[in-house]
């Protein structure tokens, strides 16, 4: 039977919330220093709902900021055990290349992982050392049995993911090879659903749509990893007062931009619940492999 003190652990331990990772505080940080995050008036997204703040992760565009969110991913790999079960760090074209190169340096610099790196082609090669067989993959690491960690800066419908499974899986048939995709990291988690579209193929405002991460999840079975989720880097920035660009200024979160936010979430945000249950279930996975 357990000791009284065993059961008040677990019952403390339950109602706990694990303070926020030094990287994520980091990443918010340099989030609102670039502008990568700023909140506006009339702010569209690409699919056509409003929106009250926007994610430019194109402005970490200098090499100090490029090797700073590759930290951002190498110290998120680490702390989540998925390094040591990593062979190769793979990004996709365009920004996701930049974003694999500057995770693998981090690896090394910063942990003692030496690991390789690489990224896809928009066309196969079809010279050189791909005469034999037309590659769609840049540094030709894939081996036998490698362990793949595919790195990107966002990810909203997850096409361009389901895309890169597709030429991996190719890759793999051509070549007589197996290769496993141990999971997925995104910069940061928007935390929300899918647009919803009328018969006339026009977004529906106020609407929440599917769980797209969710989906690919459980159609591929390959989890899904955020250096941060959005809900929890506009509190930290809000609560530590840290100055953001807001309508063109650089000033902390008032009342009303954090109300804008938290109304926009529960319109269009996933299920916190169930993305909680799945993030559970991805750690747990991940530490009985």
């Amino acid at each position: 039977m357990e000791s009284f003190s065993s059961l008040l652990n677990h019952r403390v331990d339950s109602f706990i919330i694990p303070a926020m990772e030094e990287y994520k505080k980091k990443l918010a940080m340099t989030l609102a220093e670039t502008g990568a995050l700023f909140f506006d008036e009339k702010l569209l997204l690409k699919d056509g709902r409003p929106t009250p703040y926007f994610v430019n992760m194109g402005m970490f565009r200098t090499g100090r900021l490029a090797l700073r969110l590759g930290t951002f991913f190498a110290d998120m790999m680490v702390a989540r055990n998925i390094v040591q079960g990593t062979d190769i760090v793979l990004g996709p074209s365009y920004k996701g290349s930049s974003i694999a190169l500057a995770a693998a340096i981090a690896l090394w610099k910063d942990h003692g992982y030496d690991l390789l790196f690489d990224y896809d082609r928009k066309e196969a090669k079809t010279h050189g050392e791909a005469s034999k067989f037309q590659s769609l993959f840049v540094n030709g690491t894939f081996f036998d049995g490698c362990r793949i960690f595919v790195v990107d800066d966002v990810a909203t419908s997850m096409g361009t993911k389901y895309e890169l499974l597709e030429k991996i899986n190719g890759e793999a048939q051509g070549r007589g090879m197996k290769f496993h995709v141990v999971g997925m990291g995104i910069g940061v988690d928007r935390e929300q659903t899918t647009a919803v579209y009328d018969p006339q193929g026009n977004v529906v405002e106020g609407k929440r749509g599917e769980n797209a991460i969710q989906r690919f999840v459980l159609k591929t079975h390959v989890p899904v990893y955020a250096v941060a989720g959005i809900g929890e880097i506009v509190k930290y920035l809000y609560e530590e007062r840290i100055p953001v660009r807001i309508g063109g200024s650089s000033k902390a979160i008032d009342e009303h931009t954090m109300a804008q936010f938290d109304q926009y979430l529960r319109v269009y945000g996933v299920d916190e619940r169930a993305g909680t249950r799945l993030d559970q279930e991805v750690d747990r996975d991940r530490k009985g492999s």
